[in-house]
């Protein structure tokens, strides 16, 4: 059988989601174009060798309407042949990019493509192409009332028997892990910058914040606090806030991905191979459980058990998420995140996947690990999980 292989994967560093953001200037288009960029440059890879570009990216519409990948293929001066296309899995989709990518390899569809995500929360807000929507009269008759990731946050808090301090003092050590990774250089070989309108470089996570303490964010009030739901869900004890989720992020990441042999023809090096893929659906009224199930089958089919792996990147989209999902696998908590995560890292949603799979694939180089796994929720009730092995 054909075997996927990870030749190299860049990212750039987190600005804020919001105007005035350090990547707020810089078009979504521009900034996926320059990771693509970034990886024929480091590899030293003909562009018109690349069979497509498959970029996740959530919020379809305004700047990123009208198909990013296209756009960004393009921006970065590949030739016209190389086309590019746009996938929705919602925070999962440059995830999703890669199973894509990785599964056309296995099939013979592909020889080489790029996987990758951006979103720029800064100029095209989340929930931007929903707003005034309604669901259609099927999906009301069997969903009444879906709510929103952060009551499903909250009900994970709830049901996992999370306090409020547990969420805090997992979102500092995150913040603690991010800076001190940060400090040592680990990020250095996955960031590439980013050229700024004034001229300048952006190099640098901006989402991290150094001096966060458990008992900074205990003075943070809880963000979704709501009459209506504490009736309908009188278990919730509200304690969600922006301390503990991760914040709006601007960002880009990519893959380059190929087939073993198309790596050695070409004399590449690859740093891992991708061993097991899953993608689930979950309860959609929780919504951020699916990452559990995911981890479940992917190990099923792995053959694997959760000692084998030697670091799990799991998506701080908020902190019950991968705390209810280490409790489920008894993980170590030393290998969950080992640098950090989205609540310090940032979570630029379509960008995310390539980019918790960047950190992983460096984090097993520097330690020696073999096998990562890598799993995020979704909305709508869903979540991918990756299983990669590390070569060399």
């Amino acid at each position: 059988m054909t075997k996927a292989v990870l030749v190299d994967i860049v990212r750039t560093a987190s600005g804020r989601g919001k105007p005035g953001g350090a990547l707020s200037g810089v078009h979504p288009v521009d900034l996926l174009a320059t990771v693509l960029g970034a990886l024929v440059e480091r590899s030293g890879l003909d562009p018109a060798l690349v069979d497509d570009v498959i970029a996740g990216c959530v919020t379809q519409t305004s700047d990123q309407a009208l198909n990013v990948a296209r756009n960004a293929v393009l921006a970065a001066g590949f030739p016209v042949e190389v086309p590019g296309t746009s996938v929705d899995r919602q925070c999962g989709s440059s995830q999703q990019a890669v199973h894509f990518a990785a599964q056309g390899v296995i099939a013979g569809a592909y020889d080489i493509v790029i996987a990758g995500g951006v979103e720029s929360m800064s100029r095209v807000p989340m929930l931007s192409s929903a707003r005034g929507g309604r669901p259609q009269a099927p999906l009301a008759a069997r969903f009444a009332s879906l709510p929103h990731q952060g009551i499903g946050a909250e009900l994970v808090a709830a049901r996992w028997k999370l306090d409020r301090e547990t969420l805090d003092a997992f979102s500092a050590e995150s913040h603690r892990r991010a800076a001190q990774s940060a400090a040592r250089g680990d990020f250095a070989d996955e960031i590439v910058p980013v050229l700024l309108p004034d001229g300048t470089v952006h190099t640098v996570d901006e989402t991290v914040r150094p001096a966060t303490t458990a008992e900074g964010l205990a003075s943070l009030r809880p963000s979704f606090q709501d009459e209506e739901m504490a009736r309908r869900y009188p278990e919730i004890s509200w304690s969600i806030t922006p301390g503990n989720s991760s914040p709006l992020t601007d960002g880009a990441s990519a893959a380059l991905i190929m087939s073993e042999e198309k790596a050695n023809q070409l004399g590449l090096t690859p740093r891992a191979r991708f061993h097991t893929f899953t993608v689930v659906g979950s309860d959609p009224e929780i919504m951020l459980t699916g990452p559990i199930p995911a981890t479940h089958k992917a190990l099923q089919r792995a053959g694997l058990t959760i000692d084998d792996l030697d670091a799990y990147e799991v998506n701080e989209a908020f902190a019950p998420v991968p705390l209810a999902w280490a409790a489920e696998f008894g993980a170590d908590p030393a290998r969950l995140n080992p640098r950090g995560g989205a609540i310090a890292l940032g979570h630029p949603l379509g960008g995310s996947g390539t980019r918790l799979m960047a950190t992983l694939v460096n984090h097993l180089e520097v330690t020696g690990g073999r096998y990562g796994l890598q799993t995020m929720c979704e909305g709508g009730g869903m979540a991918n999980a990756t299983i990669i092995e590390r070569l060399g």
